[in-house]
């Protein structure tokens, strides 16, 4: 669409609706976008609503949940604070982007399925956007850091410890790509920091398995 287009489009859309609109494109999970919507548009809303990348969440709508994190030029930031209008020239990834461009999943999303670090999902996608950064910076952490890397998160059902679990094997994971030691491989100082309780299958609820 040329801006000669774009502009009659903002133009029409006010006197028909008296709202103002704005057009912004920015790069959302590395494909270029451009979208027209009401100026007062929250950025969760237009990531999720017009533009259909449902794997952010809305909860609290207060910035204080964590549930709509998403990355702004690779730092997590809540999606539900920002207007979509200062989205533009950004570059956002959501939860859906962080696959790997072979299709495998990101080192988190793994983590999260081998470590059973998500019960309902919902806040699952702003703890792996959240957790996916602070990897970033820091690949070894401890589990005092693993701890407040998820800090400003927040779940109500899993308990948070599966959660803590899927950092620390986020960061395995994410080592053994890179090469740090072969996949399957122990590394014993990491592995000792990881509470192995939560890292092999879980016990069937109720107790043995088996029991009725």
């Amino acid at each position: 669409m040329s801006t000669k287009e774009v502009e009659q489009q903002l133009s029409d859309l006010l006197a028909e609706t008296g709202e103002q609109h704005v057009a912004v494109t920015f790069t959302l999970n590395t494909t270029t976008q451009t979208v027209v919507l009401p100026a007062r548009t929250l950025a969760s809303d237009a990531i999720r609503h017009h533009l259909r990348q449902t794997g952010t969440h809305v909860g609290c709508e207060h910035g204080v949940c964590g549930a709509c994190t998403v990355l702004l030029n690779g730092n997590p930031v809540r999606s539900c604070l920002m207007l979509a209008a200062s989205l533009e020239g950004q570059v956002v990834t959501t939860v859906e982007g962080l696959v790997e461009p072979d299709g495998s999943l990101h080192p988190v999303q793994q983590a999260f399925m081998e470590c059973h670090g998500l019960q309902c999902g919902f806040c699952t996608p702003g703890f792996v956007t959240t957790i996916a950064a602070f990897l970033e910076e820091n690949d070894s952490p401890t589990r005092e850091e693993a701890s407040d890397a998820i800090a400003g998160n927040i779940c109500r059902c899993t308990g948070y410890q599966n959660i803590k679990a899927a950092v620390l094997r986020a960061a395995e994971i994410k080592r053994e790509r890179a090469g740090e030691f072969p996949l399957g491989i122990d590394d014993e100082s990491s592995r000792a920091s990881l509470d192995r309780k939560v890292r092999g299958k879980t016990s069937p609820v109720g107790g043995r398995a088996g029991r009725a």
